[in-house]
């Protein structure tokens, strides 16, 4: 199938000589789709992160409902396991239909991760909350799509240049909504395709998407998490500063090839020797009650970002001195890889924010660098590395930090993305090698 990078506004203009009606028509129609995509899908989210902070609470609140995990992770299985629609591929499955696209993003994926990943948070497994953002605003988009264009009323058909863009757009409405940084997902939705590419065409409806549903999230009174403001001293640009930098990101390259090949060779390793799908969470979530148990903590369970007891290791605690473990971020690794790998729900993001802002303070200690400007680096190259989207990271960097730290977090995000190599959470992003610009005929198909 070819592979799109076309203009979503300019695609199909008509021909000079034609009237204007045709520009119009497009559009509008472009507008009811970003409209509605971001109204629905902001509201969405804004459901999402009201229930997850509910469940949270209750498993703060509630300590024995982790020994209800293994229960949880077979009730999500089971539900997955009854579609044949490649749903329980997630992400994967929304970045390989915007390369060929074909039948779509199944309407359900949504309330099934929606479900899947509360499940997983109020029995403590160890997940992020962007997979299922992403998921469900693919899924929306699809469904939208299908439901206004697919017959070709009113505005026409839908071409699959426009379709895939669109997927995208829903890509960046999920992610700029759960975090609340529209600029770094709509980037992030332009990168995250292929490995070291930016898919430029898609650039203004995923803007566009990634601004309002952003909006819409904060009208239902949503708050996004709030992170420190990182000031350098002195000058703009220290070179002894920038050298630490790069040292530290190569140790956050490392930590993101490695979280991703564990992921991945758990789950191959739990399908190759356990053939029913419900059991493997039975025992992922056996291993992390066990894990629990032998480390004496629940500072690794669930999202991470704040808990109630004020000497947990969280991601806002590794912002300052003391806040964090030296190896806390492997242990944290250890628990989201076996959570993800074996069949829960959610996604990689926050957990890597965590493993990156808790490595960024073991580093700082090690090199006795700004604690605070080293867990900030850590969060987005960690992030970086595993996704391999360096620009996006960057963005974001800005938007969660501010611009007093934009040449350190651009050389931690470039370095660690080197460092971690081509392999990364998504399985279905494409290598480097398979880009192609428009007009060099057909790309070689991968083997």
């Amino acid at each position: 199938m070819p592979e799109f990078t076309t203009d979503a506004l300019t695609t199909d203009v008509p021909e000079a000589g034609s009237d204007r009606t045709g520009i119009v028509r497009r559009v509008l129609r472009w507008a009811i789709l970003i409209g509605t995509l971001a109204l629905i899908t902001g509201s969405a989210v804004a459901l999402f992160l009201w229930a997850l902070d509910r469940v949270t609470a209750a498993r703060f609140f509630r300590p024995a409902l982790l020994w209800g995990l293994p229960l949880g992770g077979a009730a999500i299985a089971l539900l997955y396991a009854r579609r044949s629609d490649g749903v329980d591929r997630g992400n994967n499955l929304i970045i390989d239909e915007i390369h060929a696209p074909g039948g779509g993003v199944p309407a359900r994926l949504a309330p099934l991760v929606l479900l899947g990943t509360l499940v997983t948070h109020l029995f403590g497994g160890s997940a992020g909350r962007e997979g299922t953002a992403v998921q469900m605003g693919g899924s929306i988009a699809s469904a939208i799509e299908r439901r206004l264009f697919s017959r070709g009323r009113f505005f026409g058909r839908l071409a699959d240049e426009d379709r895939a863009v669109f997927l995208q757009a829903g890509i960046a409405a999920g992610f700029s909504a759960v975090f609340g940084t529209p600029i770094a997902g709509a980037i992030f939705a332009l990168e995250v395709l292929r490995v070291g590419r930016l898919a430029r065409g898609a650039l203004v409806p995923c803007l566009a998407a990634a601004l309002l549903a952003n909006q819409v999230t904060l009208a239902w009174g949503i708050h996004h998490t709030t992170y420190p403001t990182i000031e350098t001293a002195g000058a703009w640009l220290a070179l002894p500063l920038l050298g630490k930098t790069i040292l530290a990101a190569v140790a956050f390259g490392l930590a993101s090839r490695l979280f991703a090949t564990g992921t991945h060779r758990i789950a191959a390793l739990l399908a190759k020797f356990i053939a029913a799908p419900w059991l493997r969470p039975v025992l992922g979530g056996a291993c992390v009650i066990a894990f629990t148990y032998i480390g004496g903590t629940r500072d690794y369970l669930g999202l991470g970002v704040t808990s109630p007891d004020p000497d947990a290791v969280t991601i806002l605690s590794a912002f300052r001195d003391g806040g964090a473990e030296r190896w806390s971020w492997l242990v944290k690794g250890i628990f989201t890889a076996v959570t993800l790998g074996s069949g829960f729900k959610g996604g990689e993001v926050t957990p890597l924010f965590f493993i990156g802002a808790t490595l960024g303070n073991a580093m700082a200690v090690l090199l006795h660098a700004p604690i605070e400007l080293f867990a900030a680096l850590g969060l987005v190259a960690v992030f970086a590395g595993a996704t391999n989207t360096p620009l996006a990271c960057t963005v974001l960097g800005l938007e969660l930090f501010g611009v007093g730290a934009l040449p350190y977090l651009a050389a931690a995000c470039v370095v660690a993305f080197v460092v971690s190599g081509p392999t990364g959470v998504y399985t279905a992003q494409r290598p480097r090698r398979y880009a192609r610009p428009a007009d060099h005929g057909p790309a070689p198909t991968p083997h």
